[in-house]
């Protein structure tokens, strides 16, 4: 069976460890860089990047992670996830000092939204899946792609979802839904 990583140092981690196993996938709870060793495939959670990059770090998961997404291991980041593997940053990421994966070729906007108060849901149209119900909460968004980052969903003419090569992103939290299709999608980068 399929092992998918979740890393568990902050965040909405039993969401996707639940809908990993409703893909029929096992979920791994990862919380040490030696929990990283078997896994085929890694989500990154949302939650507050600035944090989860300093635990990632401070649990010597981070340059681990790093490594495994340029060696190829599909890796998806909702949200805070999809911040943590931006090549560039904005300003607020500069400010905090915010450590990036620097994987994927993007540069983002965090909490382009605005604050969890100005959390909503909209239908949005994700290529190669079709409709999709998403979730934001203190979304961010991609500003720029470039080199082998596609665009793959749009909220109001922002870019919300994106992939390149093995890594996979969205500003929203397909988690959050009853709907499993886009870590079905995800989970075919590994099949």
């Amino acid at each position: 069976m399929m092992k998918v990583g979740v890393i568990g140092v902050q965040g909405a981690v039993s969401e996707h460890l639940d809908m990993v196993r409703q893909c029929n996938a096992e979920p791994l709870w990862i919380r040490k860089a030696s929990d990283l060793d078997n896994v085929s495939a890694l989500i990154l959670p949302g939650g507050e990047s600035t944090t989860i990059s300093r635990l990632m770090v401070e649990s010597n998961i981070f340059e681990k992670v790093r490594e495994l997404g340029i060696g190829g291991l599909p890796v998806y980041g909702t949200c805070a996830g999809l911040v943590l593997l931006a090549k560039e940053g904005d300003q607020q990421v500069e400010k905090t000092n915010q450590k990036l994966l620097a994987l994927m070729d993007m540069k983002i906007c965090r909490n382009a939204f605005g604050s969890q108060r100005d959390s909503f849901e909209s239908e949005l149209s994700f290529e190669g899946i079709g409709k999709f119900p998403a979730v934001f909460i203190r979304a961010p968004t991609i500003e720029k792609v470039w080199g082998n980052c596609k665009p793959l969903a749009f909220y109001d003419k922002k870019t919300v979802a994106a992939v390149q090569d093995n890594l996979l992103v969205t500003s929203f939290h397909p988690e959050l839904t009853n709907d499993k299709r886009i870590h079905e999608f995800f989970l075919d980068f590994v099949r």
